[in-house]
């Protein structure tokens, strides 16, 4: 793990960055751990037979919120689709996740600036419910160079986070799996 450029730690505690892997898939691969679709459109996390957590994808938390009586259109003009995110039912908190991979400058670079409006705009979507929210970026090593040390600063002075090819579970309060 590389919190905000520092630290270490196992990978198989947190989520991998790869185009391929998401929490879904990275969950239903640890002990203890299982991951069912529910009528409703998003995914139920369970941790030894008890439901820990709730996943969402894209149009996922739109379904959610319907669900739960929120007219987001009454709060946002234009509809925000989180790359993944999930709710953590033990701390009540909803995690988005924006992934950002890079190999060379491009429109990335603007992206991870707008995590502030982004979280702002999250927060506003999920109060009616009463929940935390947490903005992390899951970012590639290519973002480790020095000429994104401003915009790296800049995440952390409003409230965001972000990792550097995964996330470990304790980021989000999930339980780790023994082995």
């Amino acid at each position: 793990m590389k919190e905000n450029g520092i630290g270490g730690a196992n990978t198989k505690t947190g989520l991998i960055f790869e185009g391929k892997t998401n929490l879904q898939t990275f969950l239903s691969l640890q002990n203890g751990y299982s991951c069912k679709s529910n009528t409703h459109g998003w995914v139920d996390v369970f941790f030894n037979n008890e439901q820990v957590a709730s996943l969402f994808k894209k149009n996922a938390l739109y379904k959610f919120l319907d669900y739960r009586n929120v007219n987001y259109a009454s709060m946002l003009s234009k509809k925000l689709l989180p790359d993944d995110s999930i709710y953590v039912v033990v701390n009540n908190t909803f995690f988005i996740i924006e992934c950002k991979f890079q190999k060379v400058a491009g429109s990335v670079d603007e992206k991870l600036q707008t995590c502030d409006f982004k979280k702002k705009q999250y927060k506003k979507l999920l109060s009616q419910l009463n929940m935390e929210v947490e903005y992390i970026y899951l970012l590639s090593d290519w973002f480790k160079q020095n000429q994104y040390n401003d915009v790296l600063e800049y995440i952390i002075s409003v409230g965001c986070s972000y990792y550097f090819e995964y996330i470990p579970l304790t980021k989000f309060g999930l339980p780790v799996p023994k082995n």
